[in-house]
């Protein structure tokens, strides 16, 4: 701490990403990083980019994607935002968009982001307690609120709410922004962006992070309605006029012109969830239903920390939030068939050879 810092740094309270080690021979698991590469197609529209072209600013409305977007969810280019990562999207959503007056409404176990926005932008918020198996539970929200948001499916449990829910959800919540923060909604959900006509106040939120393999280019958007759009707008072009680089807007553009890719790799993605589940139980871990690109467990009768300790040693990293009613869960990225080997390979050393 600094005296130069202003009262309102000294009071922040960052949120804290996935690691990132840098080790060798490294199995890791616990950022949900895509394991497969991104489209050919995307790395060939990069590659022609990286000319001398380089040196003029970019596109600032990014329309190339924008269309792209739109063209590929069936909605306006004016019902499109986009941002660099859909962290900066959601930071202009909180600034923009939510009531800072009133209480935001999000679940205590969800994507920690959220409260440290709420710090960032001074907003008042209340935690809704998920149930009993970490399921979203929609009558607990209709008090009075400046918003509310929810990953679908949700962070870090994986459990996906169903856009009947959702729609009874907004049917009685019209007064307030609706957020639907679908970072991994490719992997086993259907997303809400198909009730963005019926619903003025609904605003979802996708990232090209994970199921378009391209978190390093960091490619976020929006869709809803022009008004909600043209609210981000201002926040982005009194912040940052040109958030997306010129190989990140095509990059990203083109990553939805290769369907038959897309779909190849997220079904690998979800087939290998599904074979990771079943191995799981039989090292008796509880494992809770997942429409994500990773899964939530906690074994029977092991603790958590001493697992992600162990599997740690054998270079295999996962995520272990020391949090309160989660503590002896692990949240296990899907990745290739031959990282869930090294997995198992682990599990094996720690649970039963021991």
């Amino acid at each position: 701490m600094s005296r130069y810092w202003s009262p309102f740094v000294k009071d922040l309270v960052p949120y804290v990403p996935g690691e990132q080690p840098k080790l060798s021979k490294l199995t890791k698991l616990n950022t949900n990083e895509n394991p497969y590469g991104p489209s050919p197609k995307v790395l060939e529209v990069i590659r022609a980019e990286a000319t001398a072209a380089l040196r003029l600013y970019p596109d600032p409305n990014s329309d190339v994607l924008k269309t792209a977007i739109a063209d590929y969810h069936g909605v306006a280019t004016e019902q499109v935002f986009v941002g660099n990562g859909s962290d900066e999207v959601l930071a202009h959503v909180f600034h923009g968009l939510f009531q800072h007056g009133k209480p935001l409404l999000f679940p205590d176990i969800t994507y920690s982001f959220y409260p440290v926005y709420c710090g960032l932008y001074k907003i008042p918020y209340e935690v809704i307690p998920l149930d009993d198996k970490f399921q979203i539970k929609i009558e607990e929200y209709r008090g009075i609120n400046g918003g509310i948001i929810f990953p679908n499916p949700n962070a870090p449990t994986g459990c996906f709410l169903s856009l009947a829910e959702i729609e009874r959800l907004l049917t009685v919540n019209n007064e307030t922004v609706v957020v639907i923060d679908e970072a991994y909604v490719d992997f086993g959900g259907d997303s809400a962006i198909s009730l963005v006509d019926r619903f003025p106040n609904l605003l979802v939120t996708q990232t090209l992070s994970k199921s378009r393999s391209l978190a390093g280019l960091r490619v976020g958007f929006a869709v809803g309605h022009p008004d909600l759009i043209e609210a981000l707008e201002r926040i982005k072009n009194s912040f940052n006029s040109y958030p997306l680089d010129r190989l990140a807007q095509l990059g990203a553009a083109a990553s939805f012109a290769d369907e038959s890719y897309f779909q190849q790799t997220r079904h690998a993605v979800m087939s290998e969830r599904e074979a990771m589940v079943t191995r799981l139980a039989s090292f008796d871990f509880q494992v809770l239903p997942s429409s994500a690109n990773f899964v939530f467990c906690r074994h029977v009768s092991r603790d958590a920390s001493e697992l992600a300790a162990g599997l740690r040693e054998d270079g295999v990293i996962v995520r272990h939030f020391k949090m309160p009613r989660i503590e002896q869960y692990l949240r296990i990225t899907v990745g290739r068939p031959e990282d869930s080997e090294v997995l198992f390979k682990s599990l094996q050393r720690l649970l039963v050879s021991a």
